[in-house]
């Protein structure tokens, strides 16, 4: 653990609590380990790597270690497809359609826990906007109950480890059925994965190939990516799973020798505390770090700006009134109420970040000109009906995370 001396805007003995208290989850076995960090104006005020990344050959978390950063890739692509918004390649209105033509003529189920043939056509095409604000209809299995979440497993296997590539999968995905009309409502999806296939057909390349040349070449993101080369993996951090009879059980899988066809724009990469600094850094610049500007302020503002209704918000997500004290905009999550959301986390009104499946999570806070990163890898059930499956694990690590949040919101001076 290190963090700077005398952290400006900070209680330095109550922000010295953070790493002690993080660490005596991982004392307990709920985590293998974790690395976190605090920023804010302008400095890296708190950096805690804690555990192992690697408990069967001992290797210990550090700065520079690799995570799979799961859904904290969907505010990634969704900045690269706003890139092109403003280069007049497409619109935010225009259906999906155009580029494609697998979504034509979208069946909707008529209950979205019904039968997959009970369905009627849909009321309208897919918008660029409505795969960013994951109103499309589409769906995840794992966000889903009944016949449609056990279809999205058999038609396009795991969420984690696709075995198709990009044009094979969409056309698989646009054979199942919405599960509600485009814009009537937030479901979580692969929606981004989409975006991202959408975003490579226009610029005729892989997703790959487009992030780092408008994204991580510039920020110098260069330890992030779909693929990581054999020489960088000793790097990685093990997923690790927290059955119910206690340990944590290794569910790692290997990245295949050369790069795979299927770079999902939903949840692929891999990354690491530096580098994702960056890109929120960035985002907290309103689009603009080091004197490197991607975006416009205004694209940023519209992602970090909710864009969901009222009745949109009043809809559980994951079991949870995640919706309570949050709103949606363009590929990111923003809190509305800082005392509602207390219940989950902290933050002031405006943070805004997208956490990840496997507990990673970050937050920029424009209010507090704050930067916050969790980075762990615990694996949770992402398979049909993942909620009810989760009953079959203990309690994990997780709890770290609004932990991390709350302890350092209570040291800002």
């Amino acid at each position: 653990m290190d963090g700077a001396q005398a952290p400006a805007g900070f209680k330095p003995e109550v922000l010295a609590q953070v790493g002690p208290a993080l660490k005596g989850l991982v004392d307990q076995g709920a985590l293998s380990g974790m690395v976190t960090m605090v920023w804010r104006r302008g400095e890296v005020v708190q950096v805690n790597t804690i555990g192992q990344r690697d408990i069967e050959a001992g290797l210990p978390m550090e700065r520079d270690t690799l995570f799979r950063i799961a859904s904290m890739t969907k505010p990634v692509t969704t900045l690269a497809a706003l890139m092109l918004v403003e280069e007049g390649k497409l619109k935010l209105t225009d259906p999906v359609t155009q580029w494609l033509p697998e979504f034509k003529d979208m069946q909707v189920l008529t209950d979205a826990t019904g039968p997959l043939d009970s369905t009627v056509p849909a009321q309208r095409d897919i918008t660029v906007e409505d795969l960013m604000t994951h109103r499309s209809g589409l769906a995840y299995g794992f966000t889903s109950m009944g016949p449609i979440a056990h279809a999205h497993e058999e038609k396009l296997g795991s969420a984690l480890a696709n075995p198709h590539g990009p044009d094979e999968w969409m056309k698989r995905l646009g054979e199942l059925p919405l599960s509600y009309h485009p814009g009537e409502r937030f479901h979580y999806s692969h929606a981004t994965d989409v975006l991202g296939f959408l975003v490579a057909r226009i610029e005729g390349k892989s997703l790959g190939e487009v992030l780092k040349e408008r994204i991580f070449a510039p920020l110098g993101m260069h330890d992030t990516g779909f693929w990581t080369p054999p020489e960088k993996r000793g790097r990685m951090a093990k997923l690790y799973q927290a059955p119910l009879e206690g340990g944590l059980k290794d569910v790692s899988w290997s990245d295949p020798p050369t790069p795979a066809p299927f770079e999902g724009g939903g949840g692929g990469l891999v990354s690491c505390l530096d580098d994702y600094l960056k890109f929120a850094r960035l985002m907290l610049g309103r689009g603009e770090v080091d004197g490197v500007r991607l975006a416009k302020p205004e694209t940023i503002d519209a992602m970090t700006t909710n864009l969901l209704t009222e009745e949109q918000r009043g809809h559980t997500f994951m079991g949870m009134p995640f919706w309570l004290s949050q709103g949606f905009g363009l590929g990111t999550s923003m809190v509305l109420d800082a005392q509602k959301h207390e219940w989950m986390g902290a933050g002031a009104a405006g943070a805004f970040g997208w956490p990840g499946a496997f507990g990673t999570w970050w937050q920029a806070d424009p209010a507090n000109d704050m930067i916050l990163i969790y980075l762990i890898q615990d694996s949770m059930p992402l398979g049909p009906e993942a909620v009810t499956a989760m009953q079959g694990q203990r309690p994990t690590g997780r709890i770290g995370c609004p932990m991390f949040q709350k302890m350092v919101y209570a040291a800002l001076g």
